[in-house]
């Protein structure tokens, strides 16, 4: 099984009007955001490895600049406005999901990662993180090092590697999430997801 993660406390607190797979554009907008274009994509799969279907994967991270899109992010002035920040992506039967972002830069006392939910329903049951392999902060990252076994905690440690016939300097990476049968994840509200204004007190 895929390891939780805590959410964070910077799960948007109000979505932005553009929630798509593609987080370098806003709508229809002409200027992407700023950062190394990252191509994230894997397989939803259940204890038994077969694809899930019609499962909602949940995306959200840092821009560039290391600013989330939360009313109570740091540095919010420097916020890329050209960043989508969070989106969904909706598995078919294969159970595959992609999104194109950037790769994100550290922050703080955090290790570059990128939060992952994954929702069945109207329940959330997985919530995680994705570390990029070979940053240095992972050693004193708080959050993945609550993960005592190292095999567990590497599930969730990935390379980002050249996309293949960039000419632009594009990264990819893969990740499977593979989800119990826990109906809900315990830590998590599923409130939220039954009304997208919602916002957790």
């Amino acid at each position: 099984m895929t390891p939780r993660q805590t959410e964070g406390p910077l799960y948007p607190d109000h979505l932005p009007l553009d929630t798509d797979n593609d987080l370098l554009r806003i709508n229809d907008s002409i200027t992407p955001a700023v950062g190394e274009v990252s191509h994230v994509r894997g397989k939803i799969l259940d204890s038994k490895g077969d694809p899930i279907r019609n499962a909602i994967v949940e995306l959200w991270q840092v821009d560039s600049q290391g600013v989330y899109i939360h009313s109570e992010t740091a540095k919010s002035s420097k916020r890329d406005k050209n960043f989508q920040g969070f989106g969904r992506f909706i598995t078919g039967s294969s159970g595959e999901y992609y999104f194109r972002t950037v790769k994100p830069p550290a922050y703080g006392g955090r290790a570059q990662h990128i939060h992952f939910a994954v929702i069945r329903g109207k329940h959330r049951v997985l919530t995680t993180q994705l570390y990029v392999k070979g940053d240095p902060k992972i050693k004193r990252d708080g959050s993945i090092n609550e993960i005592k076994d190292l095999n567990l905690r590497n599930m969730l440690i990935k390379e980002f590697k050249p996309l293949k016939g960039s000419k632009t300097g594009e990264l990819t990476v893969d990740f499977d999430l593979v989800v119990g049968v826990t109906p809900e994840d315990p830590k998590e509200d599923p409130l939220r997801f039954q009304n997208p204004k919602y916002k957790k007190g």
